[in-house]
């Protein structure tokens, strides 16, 4: 399986950006779709995003949808989130994740096989 690890998170201001990035090692980054979720206390973890290994599809989950840009960069093997015009109410963990699959054939979490740790993103009113 693929290691992931995601440095950055933190605190915003509503309206302001932030991005996050998710760096992978152990296997062939590009044969692995991969996908952003995100999950507050007491509720489950929900998508946000997703890109399929050759970058070409590249769902968004709609409440973030003209706001949030997924990418990847395969020769660095990292995953981005820039995410811009935060509200409050996208604070939350936030997960990286990879699909054992080249093709981008679900965006359900059951569907990932290797998670990040999670990092906090907090947006102040």
């Amino acid at each position: 399986q693929v290691q992931l690890v995601e440095p950055g998170g933190g605190l915003v201001q509503a309206g302001g950006p932030l991005r996050l990035s998710c760096a992978a090692s152990g296997r062939t980054f590009s044969n692995y779709a991969m996908g952003w979720f995100r999950q507050v206390p007491g509720k489950d973890r929900e998508f946000v995003a997703a890109i399929s290994g050759s970058g070409c599809s590249t769902p968004y989950a709609d409440s973030v949808k003209g706001r949030f840009t997924i990418s990847r960069d395969n020769a660095k093997t990292t995953l981005y989130l820039p995410m811009n015009s935060l509200k409050p109410e996208d604070t939350a963990v936030y997960y990286c994740a990879a699909l054992s699959d080249y093709l981008l054939t679900s965006i359900l979490p059951s569907a990932f096989t290797s998670w990040g740790q999670g990092t906090q993103v907090t947006v102040s009113s």
